[in-house]
């Protein structure tokens, strides 16, 4: 028979993302994510579920998370649940189950404010902001024709 082990989430993050790394210099991220979900119960009230999660990122997907990401903003996380067991210092079996994230995209816009982490963009003029926000193309954009054929063959990635 068959196994398939795919997780998809898309939730808040409900911490700072924490940053490590192994003793071979791969960075693992460790991040928790809340995932919420909102249904009308018999009585005809609203009820609302919130599920934690706990995610591992390695290598630069985990150094990218940590670098852009803070409590509080969407994720989306794609990944595979990964079991652990291991003895408390009480002498208690313990396990848990986790997100090993293979794949992730951001969600919502830029966070408000700058981080120390991520430099600030330069500041746009203001006709330029308003040739952007009103959909008009800035003066100096190279022309392009987004309707011409184009063989994958050409394409550089």
């Amino acid at each position: 028979m068959a196994n398939l082990n795919r997780v998809f989430l898309m939730g808040n993050l409900t911490r700072d993302p924490q940053l490590r790394y192994t003793p071979s210099q791969t960075a693992v991220c460790d991040l928790g994510l809340a995932t919420n979900r909102k249904w009308k119960g018999a009585d005809g009230q609203m009820k609302e579920e919130v599920t934690f999660v706990n995610c591992t990122a390695w290598g630069r997907q985990a150094e990218t998370i940590q670098k852009y990401l803070v409590k509080g903003q969407p994720i989306f996380v794609e990944g595979r649940l990964t079991f652990s067991q291991w003895d408390g210092k009480d002498g208690q079996k313990r396990s848990k189950l986790e997100v090993t994230v293979e794949r992730f995209e951001f969600l919502g816009g830029p966070r408000s404010g700058s981080a120390p982490s991520a430099p600030a963009a330069p500041a746009a003029s203001t006709d330029t902001q308003r040739q952007q926000t009103s959909g008009q193309e800035p003066q100096n954009a190279p022309d392009y024709d987004f309707n011409q054929n184009v063989d994958d063959d050409t394409i550089p990635f």
